[in-house]
């Protein structure tokens, strides 16, 4: 699944486990019990779930197979959070998740307090060979939590968008006051040469399988805009009929236009001639300099068509990014909304005039299919379709977000959704060819 170094193997102890499992849980504080079991959309997961089904990670992957005398607290549960691992036995249906009013919330976190005692046991007390066997496999779980963190707070917030009340997670309700005043740089293009490049993880610490064999590709000469589009500036595109005119949109987003009649980036909306926006701090107005988020593949092509420009395939992102330093808006700040350039949790990747903003505030799609590399071969078992059964009808997306914890990104990470998803907080980099 995933190649892991001897520095890795040692951060895989109980007291690693235990901040991400504990950062999961701090997720939930603002919660109210009824919160944590909706399903508002095929797409969306109760939180209930997300707490149960990386419990059942651990206990499928790690501790069944390798800690002896293990016993699971519910047999039951191998069928109720089991996703999508086909190999690992039958699963509930993913649109009915939203059925499970039991276990209840309370039996929920005692599942999660028995797998992490013996999760803690076997890291604590295993012997250096068991510790070489699982180590990948724990890692590999931790990212997946992380991975889960993420979506809790995308599914949430579908969660409370739809209900009339409009509810509260957490963040500012209104822009910040260095991002009402804070005005980002005139977009500039940053060039890059033609030639030859190597993309894919290398080196020490974590990947996943689809992030590798690294690789050679040959880009043609290129630029890339200094930030990602921002609100004002997508709604230059809405207000020119963008949403009305076909020949800007690829035939099935153009379907997808009419099929769900957008006229707008999800959650926004319009009160008294203003447009609004549902965020995790509730309702508040569209802040002119924030980056889009919450648009489609499609929105993003039918934009950069619009805008004399393309997405960047994700190579030409990640060569691009790879010099950066990674840091920027992400889950830690506790925004939980993408901030104008310059008014983020720190330096967002900018290095000696480069593109600013490549890590954090929002997913940046590409245009590049999700395919495998050349030369990859997904894992035997079922740990194996982790990644490689879903490249198919998917793009590649870069960065992460502002709900992406930092620790989980880097440069040869390959996000992937289908082109009409909108609930991730997904946004927009523009490319030109030279």
């Amino acid at each position: 699944m995933a190649t892991v170094t001897a520095d890795a193997k040692a951060a895989t102890g109980a007291e690693r486990y235990s901040g991400i499992r504990r950062a999961t849980e701090r997720l939930c504080v603002p919660l109210e019990t009824e919160d944590f079991v909706v399903q508002s959309m095929g797409d969306v997961s109760p939180t209930k779930w997300h707490l149960a089904h990386t419990s059942w990670f651990f206990e499928t992957f790690v501790l069944s197979p390798h800690l002896e005398g293990y016993r699971e607290l519910d047999p039951a549960y191998r069928f109720l959070f089991n996703s999508y691992y086909v190999q690992a036995g039958e699963r509930h249906c993913r649109a009915q998740r939203g059925y499970i009013s039991r276990p209840t919330v309370a039996e929920v976190f005692e599942y999660r307090r028995h797998v992490d005692a013996a999760m803690e046991a076997l890291l604590e007390s295993a012997s250096g060979e068991l510790l070489e066997r699982v180590a990948p496999l724990v890692e590999t779980g931790l990212h997946h939590e992380q991975q889960h963190q993420e979506l809790m707070l995308t599914d949430i917030k579908h969660v409370f968008s739809v209900n009339p009340l409009r509810p509260v997670y957490g963040g500012p309700e209104e822009a910040p006051d260095e991002a009402v005043a804070a005005r980002p740089p005139a977009l500039d293009w940053v060039a890059r040469a033609a030639g030859l490049y190597e993309i894919g993880h290398a080196g020490p610490g974590f990947a996943y399988d689809n992030e590798r064999p690294r690789h050679r590709v040959y880009l043609e000469r290129y630029a890339l805009a200094s930030r990602p589009v921002t609100s004002a500036e997508y709604l230059a595109f809405m207000e020119a009929g963008g949403y009305e005119r076909p020949e800007l949109w690829l035939s099935l987003g153009w379907a997808a236009v009419e099929e769900n009649e957008w006229s707008e980036p999800f959650y926004w909306e319009k009160r008294d001639g203003e447009w609004w926006t549902y965020t995790l701090g509730g309702m508040r107005r569209v802040h002119p300099h924030e980056p889009a988020v919450h648009l489609s593949y499609f929105e993003a092509d039918a934009y950069a068509r619009w805008a004399d420009a393309r997405l960047p395939s994700e190579a030409e992102w990640e060569v691009a990014a790879t010099d950066l330093r990674i840091a920027g808006n992400f889950v830690e700040s506790g925004r939980f909304h993408p901030a104008p350039a310059g008014a983020g949790a720190g330096p967002s990747g900018e290095r000696d005039g480069g593109p600013a903003q490549m890590y954090g505030d929002v997913w940046e799609w590409t245009r590049s299919q999700y395919d495998p590399y050349p030369g990859y071969r997904p894992p035997d078992g079922a740990l194996g379709e982790y990644n490689g059964k879903f490249m198919c009808n998917q793009f590649v997306l870069r960065g992460g977000s502002c709900a992406t914890p930092g620790s989980h990104i880097r440069p040869s990470y390959r996000n992937f959704f289908p082109p009409d998803a909108t609930w991730q907080f997904t946004g927009v980099r523009l490319a030109r060819d030279l």
